[in-house]
């Protein structure tokens, strides 16, 4: 890790803004980048990948390669027999050779090491090839086995891998650690109808009366996490863009949504190649570039090399598409991208780094999104999509730093979250402005280029980016990338005579440590006549003085982090509610509510009452709608998390008015849309929820307004969980409407969630203990959301217990981003001190719980906690 003195603190962090001359000397630890010795002894089996397993093997094995052959039959229900040769070189042979194996040793049928069979040595998730079979130089085994089912994500006619960060192992036999990289040729037997995609280029098929093959060539040399295949019932597409040939699967049926999003979908993709190309000075590296969109997929989107993975619901969009949901588009399709260059040509050594390719590819998207959509506002965008998520995490007890510790890759999922994808990028963007951004650049080309196709570490990157500034990176690094948390900002105005004397700023660690964020961020000063000025802060101290402009007029109220690319809690001023209207940028709007909403949840400046109010009066007069999507946003939560439910009621009949006039009265169809949106989230009287159901009844929206069936389909869903109307069950009509498969099948296991019935909803909770009730991990958490309503917390806070009890499990059965999501989804909406008392009581009586899953469960009951303090 990279540490210093805390007796120098001052000064380094004086040198840490390049304001102190220095003679940089970087001292850099980072075991698990470094190829042990061939051990002594040979590496205990313990379950997952160890890092002294992947230390002995990376230092004994090369030139590796696999050769795949599944055999995948129509009925999802059938074994996949597979087989598979696994070739590499052996720099020594005196020990054992542990192949990663998550899976029933009775799925093993043989295995044979350079031609000689071996008896079969499976237990703890390893398969053991012995030493005496195995030689110094060139190495093949042959094994005979059916594939695991875990990360195949098996539909009825359909299926595809998944396997970050460590899932290969669950599928086939492998050296399942990102700096084991190596090229994989795969061969797949399927129904004669399905389609299918992966990292190689299709080298040739066969069709025969019952099936057909294909064979794909070699892929490049790639992570075992960035292994791919999808295969199934899906329509082929191809397009060539600047001279690049693209191919695209999919399943959508919507006439209207292909017909809109089939163009932008490919030229994005153009757009991201180009700029990438432009920015890395490396053409782009692989053979081949294509893509496919899975219905529900679990995450926004996977890099795989040569055959990306997205959500369908994400790349299509209709006539009712949003700004926001198309600046979204662009943001994934750049980000999954950018990958192809960070993450996939230079690749972590250890998911210790796995923020590293994150932090680059959501880095990079926001850039290529800057330049590739039109009306795109790069700053107020940065702004809206990282600092509440950045946030949401760190001011918890559960805050993680960025770079995190990691002794087993079996935790690696765990790594994963909002400080990764949300404040790396801020951290980043500040350490850009900090060097300049072509010093910056010019960083990542030397980096790219001295690491392609192989493996490095941050470690690796900060000293390549230390030769390029005077800063001393090696101080700022620890506090921004090796530690978690946050600094809370106060200030001092003095004045005299209606004059400004003095603005002093302080910072000081959430936490009350003695920690300092150094960092540059504006304030803005807005005077009595209209006239605005704006200052930037260098914030290497713990005090600040604020540069005074000529004149020295008191300013009738200060906007702190204007320019929004500073990080902490900002104060607010107390005149700033009153003076919003006077910003006329868009971004300084952004971060006054930004600031005004922490401030509100740390208990400083405002109750949630009274910030809601002055929600209320800004609606009307915000026009921007990247910010009207945040305030919404904000004021939805206040109302259902940190509102009594009797002063609830007590609003809704005004806030629902408010709304709908605002929605009338608002230009733009976007925006309009977005307070629709928010009046059917608010709606609780009967005469709100009697106009929605008119809407959604005769599929009439209001004026001005475009709603799509998803739309309809969401609202019968807010009408159900409100048991509207009492009188018809208003999903099953809704059911009918919907003409796709894969959407109808959604709608189908969501049902039972929002029956009227408890016993019914009972009953779907208890189903979720199954793991193959929890296949799809979208439908369970959006399940989830409705169960755990807050118009339902009554009859289902009594799930939390055994929420929290299968926690573990889920961990262990599905993928990166659902244990969070299955916290998120069962506790964000509880605001009771029983709900409160049980997470504390599973924390109590689990001292030696899994500390990252711990993390995680303080993060998501963060809400609960506050809302003891905050709600009367």
């Amino acid at each position: 890790m990279l540490q210093y003195s805390n007796g120098a603190r001052t000064s380094v962090f004086l040198l840490s803004l390049g304001l102190l001359g220095c003679s940089k000397k970087l001292m850099v630890s980072d075991t698990a980048a470094l190829p042990a010795s061939p051990a002594a002894t040979p590496v205990a089996v313990v379950p997952g990948v160890s890092q002294q397993l992947a230390q002995d093997r990376a230092s004994r094995i090369s030139r590796l390669a696999y050769n795949l052959h599944l055999t995948i039959p129509a009925r999802k229900a059938d074994p996949i027999a597979a087989t598979e040769t696994v070739r590499f070189q052996l720099s020594s042979a005196s020990q054992p050779v542990q192949l990663d194996f998550k899976e029933q040793t009775n799925n093993l049928k043989s295995v044979a090491v350079n031609g000689q069979p071996v008896a079969i040595d499976h237990h703890d998730e390893h398969l053991v090839l012995p030493a005496a079979s195995l030689k110094t130089g060139l190495n093949e085994v042959q094994i005979a086995f059916v594939a695991g089912n875990q990360s195949l994500n098996r539909n009825e006619d359909y299926l595809y891998t998944l396997l970050v960060p460590d899932r290969a192992r669950t599928v086939f036999p492998v050296f399942d650690q990102p700096n084991l990289k190596a090229s994989f040729g795969l061969t797949l037997t399927l129904p004669k109808t399905w389609q299918a995609m992966a990292n190689g280029p299709l080298q040739d098929s066969t069709l025969t009366a019952d099936n057909k093959t294909y064979r794909f060539a070699p892929s490049d040399t790639i992570s075992t996490y960035l292994f791919s295949f999808a295969a199934g019932k899906f329509t082929r597409l191809s397009r060539t863009l600047a001279g690049r040939e693209m191919q695209f699967l999919h399943r959508e049926t919507d006439k209207d949504k292909l017909r809109l999003s089939l163009d932008p979908i490919f030229q994005i993709h153009a757009d991201a190649l180009k700029f990438l190309e432009s920015y890395t000075g490396i053409p782009y590296p692989f053979r081949k570039f294509d893509f496919v969109a899975l219905p529900d997929f679990q995450y926004g989107g996977m890099e795989h090399v040569g055959a990306i993975d997205y959500k369908a619901s994400t790349l299509f969009l209709d006539e009712g598409a949003t700004q926001d949901q198309k600046i979204s588009r662009s943001n994934l399709i750049a980000h999954e991208t950018a990958h192809m260059w960070f993450g996939d040509l230079v690749t972590m050594q250890w998911f210790n780094d796995v923020w590293m390719k994150e932090v680059f590819a959501n880095f990079m998207a926001d850039k290529i999104t800057q330049v590739a959509v039109a009306n795109s506002n790069y700053d107020l965008k940065f702004v809206i999509d990282h600092y509440p998520a950045a946030y949401g995490v760190d001011r918890t007890t559960g805050a993680n730093p960025i770079r995190q510790e990691l002794d087993n890759l079996k935790d690696a999922g765990s790594l994963y979250g909002n400080i990764i994808y949300d404040k790396a990028p801020i951290m980043m963007r500040q350490l850009e402005r900090l060097m300049g951004e072509e010093p910056f650049r010019q960083g990542l080309q030397e980096y790219l280029k001295k690491y392609s196709f192989g493996n490095a570490t941050w470690p690796d990157l900060i000293q390549i980016l230390d030769a390029r500034t005077p800063a001393d990176l090696q101080a700022w690094n620890q506090v921004w990338v090796n530690q978690p948390g946050r600094p809370i900002f106060d200030y001092q105005l003095l004045t005299k005579d209606g004059r400004s004397t003095e603005v002093v700023i302080t910072q000081q660690a959430e936490d009350k440590s003695d920690r300092l964020w150094p960092q540059l961020f504006e304030v803005l000063l807005v005077y009595p006549d209209g006239r605005t000025k704006e200052v930037t802060v260098n914030m290497n101290q713990r005090q600040v003085e604020l540069p005074q402009p000529e004149g020295k007029v008191a300013p009738a109220f200060i906007l702190y982090n204007s320019s929004g690319l500073g990080y902490g809690v900002f104060p607010v001023d107390k005149q700033l509610t009153t003076g919003l209207g006077q910003l006329r940028n868009p971004v300084a709007r952004a971060a006054a509510y930004v600031n005004l909403y922490e401030n509100m949840l740390i208990g400083r400046s405002l109750a949630p009452r009274q910030l809601l109010d002055v929600y209320r009066k800004a609606l009307p007069q915000e026009k921007e709608e990247l910010n009207l999507k945040l305030l919404t946003g904000q004021l939805t939560d206040i109302y259902w998390k940190l509102l009594k439910p009797a002063d609830r009621l007590a609003l809704a009949p005004a806030l629902e008015r408010e709304l709908w006039h605002a929605m009338q009265q608002n230009p733009a169809a976007n925006s309009k849309k977005l307070l629709f949106k928010a009046y059917q989230s608010v709606a609780l009287t009967k005469d709100a929820q009697t106009r929605l159901y008119q809407i959604w009844d005769k599929e009439q929206a209001p004026a001005g307004v475009k709603l799509t069936e998803d739309d309809y389909t969401a609202l019968a869903l807010a009408l159900a969980v409100r048991d509207y109307p009492a009188s018809t069950p208003i999903l099953p009509k809704q059911l009918t409407r919907i003409q796709n498969p894969d959407r109808k099948k959604r709608m189908e296991f969501l049902m039972p969630a929002l029956s009227p019935d408890v016993q019914t909803r009972d009953a779907f909770f208890a189903s979720l203990s199954d793991e193959k009730n929890r296949e799809k991990e979208a439908w369970v958490t959006a399940a989830l959301a409705y169960l755990h309503h807050p118009l339902r917390a009554a009859t289902s806070e009594k799930y939390l217990p055994q929420s929290l009890a299968l926690l573990e499990e889920i961990q262990q059965t599905g993928d990166i981003f659902f244990p969070y999501f299955w916290l998120q989804a069962t506790l964000g909406s509880y605001q009771t001190p029983t709900a409160a008392r049980t997470v504390r009581d599973f924390l109590a009586a689990h001292p030696g719980y899994n500390p990252k899953l711990r993390a995680k469960l303080l993060q998501a009951a963060d809400d609960v906690f506050r809302a003891e303090k905050l709600v009367p």
